[in-house]
């Protein structure tokens, strides 16, 4: 139970960049104790809420911020939030790759001027005692280049929260999970519970997973197009009346959580087949993908399903390995993404900014960049093009010009998968699709994928989000030390059965 009194309160919030408003008049109360979640599709001013609060933005005239009852001047200074006890874990993690561990747990320190001199040898301690007080195995001296991805995003939460110190007041979550399979997950949560458990502190936790947010936040606050639609207690909603709140309409059979019908490929011949493919983490597994077949692939952190499809591609270096599809076969140690595309293969990575777009050009020059070599160069043309695959993948907003990396996650996403299924491709290899998007892009993402096979293409979709997996694939392969220990379909094709297999509780091998 949280406290009666607000810890944080925005009254009278509005942000307007040019001539769009992107916060209408919001206001949000948090209370000592409790964690609060912060809902609302992408684009809907959740971000926008968090960057006032850091002191990013400054927001318009008329707003109000107290903290702990006591106003707080608009706009934030630069670093002030430190002063008032808040810490933040933004979506890209705001690690430096080049500096060691321990160095990225005490950057902000040292940047506001606080440390003037350090005691390596001591921080490296705290590190470690910080480390083993929540279970993480992470060398303090390691750079955070050589980390996976869950370990970066465990080090930056742990930050956040160290950086709260003893004047602890909010911990602001965006998007935590991103990056976090499912034991990071329990880790993340354990230390949310620790956090506002005496009731002195508060975490505002934004996120796209439903279930998340139902268990685990005791009020929610939803951002609908920039207005408030409302906050809510927890207990009296369910996902269903949560979807309506965040999208305003009814999904019907667009709803993400509702499966699509089942299909049986067991008599198809293979449109493309994986053989002995062998990598840093896999050994020597195979499997067919028939033509209208998405086929999910899934485990743990570290057992080797995130890793088949850049080796497949030729995004990632193999051991060994062949790929057949259509009247050819390739070796997979020496195939490249020109090889794969020569054979109509595509790939989305799962990191869209980095690797899978060029963020600092417009949305134009970004989904037109397969189509080049067809001879289409004039920027007229290229302009026509991207506001036609606008139009047809729900790219909001609608213009061809606005800069791709100014575009929320879930349209980036959109974007980028009508890049590549525009090229009419035979096999799409997708790694995490839906990371980071909200529930309405992950509609059409869903619809998206299955028109594309229902065109004839194979799809493979690896990831870590065992209910996208349950309702858009038509078989999942189940990971675990680098082999496929279990193959899912029919009645045993659901996140809880992906689940327990993941866990290792059902270790036999199912088959509809």
């Amino acid at each position: 139970m949280s406290s009666p009194d607000p810890i944080v309160n925005i009254v009278g919030l509005s942000k307007t960049f040019g001539s769009h408003t992107v916060l209408k008049d919001v206001g949000l109360t948090i209370h000592a104790g409790e964690v609060h979640g912060l809902l609302g599709e992408n684009g809907s001013g959740k971000s926008t809420l968090i960057k006032v609060l850091a002191g990013f933005h400054a927001p318009d005239p008329g707003a109000a911020l107290q903290v702990r009852g006591r106003d707080v001047p608009l706009p934030v200074p630069a670093g002030g939030f430190r002063e008032l006890g808040i810490s933040f874990v933004h979506q890209d993690l705001a690690l430096v790759p080049d500096l060691s561990v321990v160095e990225n747990l005490r950057v902000g320190p040292v940047v506001a001027g606080s440390r003037p001199w350090i005691s390596w040898r001591r921080e490296k301690g705290t590190a470690r005692a910080l480390f083993d007080r929540f279970g993480l195995d992470v060398d303090p001296d390691a750079p955070v280049s050589s980390l996976g991805e869950t370990d970066r995003a465990l080090v930056a939460i742990l930050r956040a929260v160290e950086e709260l110190g003893d004047h602890r007041t909010l911990l602001v979550l965006d998007e935590p999970t991103v990056f976090l399979p499912r034991e990071g997950t329990d880790l993340l949560f354990s230390v949310v519970r620790e956090i506002v458990v005496d009731k002195k502190a508060a975490v505002l936790f934004v996120s796209h997973d439903l279930d998340e947010v139902l268990d685990h936040t005791d009020r929610v606050t939803v951002l609908r197009d920039g207005v408030s639609q409302g906050t809510h207690r927890t207990r009296d909603l369910t996902a269903v009346s949560l979807i309506d709140l965040i999208v305003g309409r009814s999904l019907d059979s667009a709803d993400p959580r509702v499966a699509g019908p089942v299909r049986d490929f067991d008599d198809a011949a293979p449109l493309a087949r994986i053989e002995e493919l062998e990598t840093a983490t896999v050994d020597g597994i195979g499997f067919d993908v028939r033509s209208g077949e998405i086929v999910g692939l899934t485990g743990i952190a570290g057992s080797g399903y995130d890793d088949v499809l850049p080796a497949v591609y030729g995004a990632r270096p193999a051991r060994g390995g062949r790929l057949t599809i259509g009247p050819d076969t390739v070796a997979l140690q020496t195939i490249t993404p020109i090889d794969a595309l020569d054979r109509k293969v595509v790939y989305v990575p799962p990191d869209r900014k980095v690797e899978g777009s060029a963020p600092e050009l417009t949305v134009a020059e970004n989904v037109t960049l397969p189509i080049l070599g067809a001879g289409l160069v004039k920027p007229g043309a290229l302009r026509v093009a991207a506001a036609s695959l606008a139009e047809r993948c729900d790219v909001r907003p609608r213009d061809p010009q606005a800069v791709y990396g100014s575009l929320s996650g879930g349209n980036q996403q959109k974007a980028l998968l009508g890049k590549w299924l525009q090229t009419d491709p035979a096999l799409v290899l997708l790694a995490e699709p839906t990371q980071g998007v909200d529930i309405g892009a992950r509609a059409r993402i869903f619809e998206m994928l299955r028109e594309t096979a229902r065109g004839g293409a194979g799809i493979v979709v690896a990831s870590s989000d065992y209910e996208q997996l349950s309702v858009l694939c038509d078989r999942v392969l189940v990971f675990s030390r680098g082999h496929i220990v279990a193959e899912l379909t029919g009645d045993h094709l659901s996140k809880h059965h992906i689940s327990d297999s993941v866990l290792g509780l059902t270790r036999q091998e199912v088959k509809a």
